[in-house]
């Protein structure tokens, strides 16, 4: 038995350490350890409600508009507010927009290089010249020894993308997904105002004001954005997944215990009245529901007719048994509507300051891949039918599904803005007195999964705060029961044929988009000054 730790995963957001035993080339055991402390929940106590939606959006700058929207969600349950058309309208494009680039980023930027060997750009013969201009490039930086952000790297396996004209065109990509981002941040910016951290989604909707003419340039700036999925992202995902990559599929590589769970997001119609909670409004363009496949792990096949179950938000609990945290005594899990954050450093037997959340008691797998099995996505039916299986290369496929479908559905919300703009000025907002006491939750499906913001008020004033964020849903460690979270079960059965290049250890857990959120800062109450606190 070998003992292989990853400490820090790199090319993820965060601090994440990652450690495996691996017994005759495989992975038998694995533990996932988060090794930064988040304190924004005890941060929120006595604060305004206001607040919450400013202060949950500095989480994280990668992921910071997806906590507005579910703060101002959980909010609006509490207040009793429904969305105006506009703020609606305008929350759907900003979100939609940031969930367009986040996702060919992770698949370029940080996923990429699991797979590709850079060196095979020196081999290639075509006679592109923007491709001769990366190869030109490439080789360059190799000659003058200075490779980075390309190395340092795992070495090439059995899975490894070697065809010069592949990888060649797969790195200009790469830099063209850098491009395209900046694009997309400043197409955002008509919406936000400030990328990233915007002030302008509030309780009642979005306080921004676009003139009709930045949202005509912002229409330009996303049909570019669409024009690069559909012709780049979207097709270079399909090749390599169904192509060099689908050996790996078909393996189920990265695989969890077969449990899923999404919540509703982008929602293209107002409130339904029936609706106790309209989380933003009806008709989702992704739905929410629950996949319980418990035992069926890398066995999923005909996803047409799995049973799809709605969300009961009742059973979601978290356990603090393995992280540094403390219960009340007697309390092995609670419901985060009354849920606790209280450190302990010196727990014994915890190893992670995630906690671990459940539904029904049992870890769930969140994002694309549960997206795409909720929703019965067209060609992952295929996909799954052609001999693919759950895993790394799923995963990678519902990202560009679902950016798919935003970046074709964004256009209608765009120029329904476009008309109520024209017709006057947008009300983006309905405004509503702080209740005295309340209580409230908002959800949303945020590019890594199922985000959740509840809150108490009392006395005008937040009494308590929780969040069960994507991340923690995934990376999440044993609970009271002793079961694993679903980073540590989906690297359960990989192959680590050399303990020395353990690269099917970061494929795995980079396929779910880690983000870890925010480092420890302590502010020293004498001085003023922050210290940065590196948790070994």
């Amino acid at each position: 038995m070998t003992r292989v730790v990853v400490d820090p995963l790199t090319r993820i957001e965060g601090h994440l350490r990652i450690e495996v035993e691996v017994n005759n080339g495989v992975i038998t055991d694995a533990w996932s350890a988060g090794t930064m402390a988040r304190g924004i929940e005890i941060l929120l106590k006595n604060r305004d409600p206001w607040d919450a939606p400013y202060v949950t959006s500095r989480l994280c700058g990668v992921c910071e508009g997806v906590h507005a929207i579910a703060s101002a969600q959980a909010l609006e349950d509490a207040f009793d507010i429904e969305l105006t058309e506009a703020g609606r309208l305008m929350r759907n494009v900003f979100c939609a927009g940031y969930y367009v680039h986040d996702h060919y980023v992770h698949f370029y930027v940080l996923s990429a290089l699991d797979y590709l060997d850079i060196m095979a750009i020196a081999n290639y013969k075509g006679s592109d010249p923007g491709l001769l201009g990366i190869k030109d490039k490439i080789v360059g930086l190799v000659v003058k020894g200075d490779t980075s952000p390309f190395t340092p790297r795992y070495e090439p396996d059995a899975f490894t993308v070697n065809d010069p004209e592949t990888v060649t065109t797969l790195v200009s990509h790469y830099i063209k997904a850098i491009e395209m981002k900046a694009k997309s941040q400043k197409m955002l910016n008509f919406i936000t105002g400030i990328q990233p951290h915007p002030n302008t989604v509030m309780v009642g909707g979005c306080v921004a004001t676009p003139s009709r003419e930045q949202l005509l340039a912002l229409r330009d700036l996303w049909l570019e954005q669409k024009e690069f999925v559909d012709n780049v992202y979207l097709p270079d995902v399909l090749a390599v997944g169904t192509g060099p990559l689908f050996p790996l599929a078909k393996l189920a590589i990265g695989a969890t215990d077969g449990n899923y769970l999404a919540y509703p997001m982008l929602p293209q119609d107002g409130a339904a009245k029936t609706e106790d909670i309209s989380f933003g409004g009806s008709n989702h363009l992704f739905k929410g529901g629950v996949v319980n496949a418990s035992g069926a792990r890398g066995t999923l096949s005909d996803i047409a007719g799995i049973n799809v179950a709605p969300v009961d938000y009742s059973k979601i609990t978290e356990s603090v048994t393995s992280s540094w945290y403390n219960y009340p005594q007697g309390s092995t899990a609670l419901h985060p509507s009354v849920g606790v954050t209280e450190f302990n450093l010196n727990k014994t037997g915890a190893y992670s300051y995630f906690k671990s959340p459940r539904y029904s008691s049992k870890p769930m797998e969140v994002g694309p891949l549960a997206r795409g099995l909720v929703n019965k996505f067209p060609a992952l039916v295929d996909f799954f039918k052609a001999g693919g299986r759950e895993g790394v290369v799923a995963r990678h496929l519902c990202r560009a599904l679902i950016t798919k479908s935003i970046v074709d559905q964004g256009i209608a919300w765009i120029d329904r803005l476009i008309e109520l703009r024209t017709a006057g000025p947008l009300v983006g907002m309905n405004e509503k007195a702080v209740p005295r006491n309340a209580k409230g939750f908002g959800v949303w499906d945020a590019p890594r999964g199922a985000l959740g913001h509840w809150v108490e008020i009392e006395n005008h004033r937040i009494k308590n705060y929780q969040m069960v964020v994507p991340s923690t849903w995934n990376a999440g460690p044993r609970d009271e029961n002793g079961v694993k979270g679903p980073y540590e079960q989906s690297l359960i059965g990989a192959p680590v044929p050399d303990t020395e290049n353990p690269i099917n250890v970061v494929r795995i857990i980079r396929s779910f988009d880690p983000c870890i959120a925010c480092g420890v800062h302590v502010i020293d109450g004498r001085t003023g000054k922050v210290k940065v606190i590196n948790l070994q």
